[in-house]
């Protein structure tokens, strides 16, 4: 099966266990805290058993789920650098929770480090955004980017998750911006697909999890974004994996023009 035929099946798996696990549990599901303080719901797990279920049918490769250990993580990781499924079974569990309907189900495949194929599904939107390497990355079958002019920085949209970021940036993104308008949604597999729509310009966040940026940053790279880390231009390449920042832009000049505000203002 060619990577676009695989790719088309995957996204009707994400809409699949989206219509079956994820939305009926939507507004009437009961939260609990893990030990790290976030939240996880019977929809987190029931989601992540029928991707566990239905993945390896598609593709003959273990799953690793963010509601697994830590070590169990570690282990599929390690043994599997030759192909290994990464999913978020719902990115956005507070907004989930909440009634907020800002909320995802990330699926990507993963080789040597690197993200082959990969399906961001919003549910409440019913909008599938999707990539594999080397053959472009689509919103519902149209081609990303959707928007690709040219901006200055100081005009732009900015996605920054200050949580994380740790020294002066938090405050200084705020108080100094040098863009135009601030958001912040709670969902980065989103707002990876956000900015490979142009529908923002540049992202800012300082520690992402693995399966946060597993399918989004195929699907940006593939439509013409650029990313870093706070510390090395080498995105793919940086360690650990478990968790990376990210300074993204839409277009190159953004890309470059944001990079070096960022590492200046750390």
């Amino acid at each position: 099966m060619s990577d676009l035929a695989t790719l088309a099946r995957l996204a009707d798996i994400a809409r699949r266990v989206a219509a079956e696990e994820v939305m009926p549990r939507f507004l009437c599901v009961a939260r609990e805290k893990k030990h790290d303080g976030t939240l996880f719901t019977e929809a987190d797990l029931a989601s992540q058993r029928a991707l566990a279920r239905l993945l390896p049918e598609l593709v003959p490769c273990p799953v690793l789920g963010e509601e697994m250990s830590e070590a169990e993580q570690q282990a599929l990781w390690d043994a599997n650098p030759d192909g290994l499924w990464v999913v978020d079974p719902i990115d956005g569990t507070t907004n989930f929770v909440h009634g907020l309907p800002y909320f995802a189900i990330s699926i990507a495949l993963m080789r040597r480090g690197r993200s082959v194929l990969g399906v961001v599904y919003l549910p409440v939107m019913d909008e599938c955004f999707s990539a594999a390497a080397g053959h472009g990355a689509w919103l519902d079958g149209q081609p990303l980017p959707l928007a690709s002019e040219e901006i200055a920085l100081s005009d732009a949209v900015a996605i920054v998750e200050p949580k994380w970021l740790g020294g002066h940036l938090p405050t200084r993104a705020v108080t100094v911006a040098p863009f135009a308008s601030l958001r912040n949604f709670g969902a980065s597999t989103i707002d990876w697909c956000y900015l490979a729509a142009g529908r923002i310009d540049v992202v800012l966040h300082g520690a992402q999890k693995l399966w946060d940026y597993a399918a989004g940053a195929l699907i940006a790279e593939e439509a013409g974004c650029r990313f870093a880390t706070l510390s090395s231009d080498d995105y793919w390449g940086h360690h650990p994996v478990w968790s990376r920042s990210v300074i993204a832009g839409r277009t190159p000049t953004l890309f470059e023009a944001w990079k070096a505000w960022a590492r200046a203002n750390r």
